[in-house]
């Protein structure tokens, strides 16, 4: 919800008029994608969290990648950098994955519930790329 905040209806102007691919997705899609991967997300830390602590090391990944994706809204859409956006992007793809990992190695099916947004980051990062070298 607080990376939202970088995505109000005053910053969709801005984005409407940026250069994009023809494969960027109608905005539409965003709301349901992100409101599913957040729910295997959330299921997931929790399957982790009964096994451990809010301590233990992949907890604090699964904050960090949260913190991440905070920051890359904040960056792209607030700030209107995809630039530093995708720079950041790619550490919070590389955040994602250790959080997959290390939830995998406690709850197997939490790996899995992480891999749909791994791979929609993976997707996002390219499309920011994209959007980034159309714009510069």
């Amino acid at each position: 919800m607080l990376g939202s905040l970088f995505t109000w209806p005053s910053l969709k102007p801005w984005y409407a008029e940026l250069d994009k691919p023809r494969w960027t997705p109608p905005n539409w899609l965003f709301g349901p994608v992100w409101t599913i991967l957040f729910l295997a997300m959330a299921f997931a830390a929790w399957l982790v969290w009964r096994q451990t602590d809010l301590t233990a090391a992949p907890m604090r990944l699964f904050l960090l990648q949260l913190i991440l994706n905070i920051g890359w809204s904040a960056l792209f859409f607030h700030l209107r950098s995809p630039g530093a956006a995708f720079i950041e992007i790619v550490l919070l793809w590389c955040a994602i994955l250790m959080t997959a990992i290390a939830f995998g190695r406690i709850v197997p099916l939490a790996y899995w519930l992480m891999a749909p947004y791994l791979l929609w980051v993976s997707y996002a990062a390219v499309l920011n790329f994209a959007i980034w070298r159309l714009n510069a």
